[in-house]
């Protein structure tokens, strides 16, 4: 289940309370560590509320339902997987909210998004004084995540963020329905061609782990589409 927005500053709050008390009687080391901490969170939540609001803008082509039924639910599973594989938490975070960014800012960039997009997040992130080693981590995993490349993903956060675009895909059949026929302007067999395809090749890329989680949803989702 998918955190609320008010279950999320709650989170953050709690952080930031232990941060102040732990400040008190901490060692050096402690603190370092806590204000390592508590810089992340800061910069999670700038770039949770920019997303939030360019998907919101009505010059956003996906609509603003790509913040719930898509950025949500690729960001719960890019952390899953994190989890599952040991990966970095914080670059598979950051990098599954902006993973989209450039293409829902621009919708004529939307083709070429996954290359955008990776520039884009180093602007973002150099202005948030973003450590540079974690900026490159992150664009690559921006620049990997595309099923339709033919990319070859050299770091497991890079497969994390893949895996859990395409796995989203199978939560949101009847918004993807939607953009088909509203957005792309198809007819009913166009758009269940074209869903039946974007959904095998988000299958195709999924690592195997992913696939164990999703097969359910990926199996009803072709009978319904037959």
């Amino acid at each position: 289940m998918q955190e609320t927005s008010i279950q999320k500053l709650r989170k953050i709050q709690s952080l930031k309370t232990t941060f102040s008390k732990v400040q008190k009687n901490a060692s050096y080391k402690e603190i370092k560590v806590w204000s390592g901490i508590k810089s992340y969170m800061d910069t999670l939540e700038k770039i949770r509320k920019l997303v939030e609001e360019e998907c919101q803008k009505d010059s956003n082509i996906f609509g603003d339902e790509i913040w719930t039924y898509h950025i949500l639910s690729v960001v719960e599973y890019a952390k899953l997987l994190a989890k599952k594989l040991d990966a970095d938490e914080e670059i598979v975070e950051i990098s599954a909210l902006l993973h989209d960014y450039a293409g829902i800012k621009d919708g004529d960039k939307y083709a070429n998004h996954h290359v955008v997009g990776a520039e884009e997040a180093e602007r973002i992130l150099k202005q948030f004084n973003y450590h540079e080693e974690k900026i490159k981590k992150i664009k690559y995993c921006i620049y990997a995540h595309r099923g339709s490349t033919s990319v070859k993903r050299k770091t497991v956060e890079a497969e994390c963020v893949a895996s859990a675009d395409a796995m989203a895909h199978f939560d949101r059949i009847p918004s993807l329905l939607y953009f088909a026929f509203v957005r792309l302007g198809m007819n009913v067999d166009e758009g269940k061609k074209w869903l039946r395809n974007k959904l095998e090749r988000s299958w195709n890329k999924l690592i195997p782990e992913a696939k164990e989680i999703i097969k359910d949803k990926y199996e009803a989702a072709k009978m319904v589409l037959e």
